[in-house]
């Protein structure tokens, strides 16, 4: 192919993805190892109330059987309502999910809300499971299952720490507003 018509064939392209869905944009970055971040600078991100995120939250927390205001607590100190959140290790999203995290927990876009949310809710519920604790299990969602197993309880890492005492506590003032 000549350099014209390669040029041509790009532009091309541009333009079908300019005009295409977000699956389409996020599809042709990974084929053309375009980064997820630089993808995500140049797709439109969602906007959604916080009532609409809570119906989100309380949907993904029925279908793990977990209490909405734990779901709540983990998303204000992930990502505080942020839908497009990215930590510095590259935890994405409103539940911070990391991307090997989220590929396996079948979240093709981590930074669609729904997705995030509930590929985060499985993960919690897959924490509590293993755990059997609260907080071993929140302990778990920031440090990671490895990290708690090893020191056989929260890590003493201070982040972790800070993070299963704010989450907690927070959990514990929404169940007060509930009752």
């Amino acid at each position: 192919m000549e350099l014209p018509s390669e040029i041509a064939a790009v532009e091309r392209r541009i333009e079908v993805i300019a005009n295409s869905p977000f699956e389409m944009a996020v599809d042709f970055g990974a084929a053309t190892a375009v980064s997820f971040e630089a993808q995500r600078d140049r797709i439109a991100p969602p906007t959604l109330t916080r009532a609409q995120i809570d119906r989100l939250v309380k949907s993904s927390a029925a279908s793990e059987r977990i209490d909405p205001e734990l779901i709540d607590a983990i998303i204000a100190n992930e990502s505080g309502f942020d839908l497009n959140a990215m930590s510095h290790a590259g935890a994405r999203g409103l539940m911070q999910l990391m991307p090997e995290t989220a590929v396996s927990l079948g979240v093709a876009h981590p930074y669609d809300p729904a997705q995030n949310v509930a590929g985060g809710t499985r993960y919690l519920r897959g924490l509590l499971d293993r755990f059997g604790n609260i907080e071993l299990a929140v302990a778990a969602y920031n440090a990671g299952p490895a990290a708690v197993e090893q020191y056989r309880g929260v890590p003493p890492f201070a982040e972790t720490r800070n993070y299963v005492r704010n989450v907690l506590a927070r959990y514990r003032d929404l169940l007060a507003k509930k009752l």
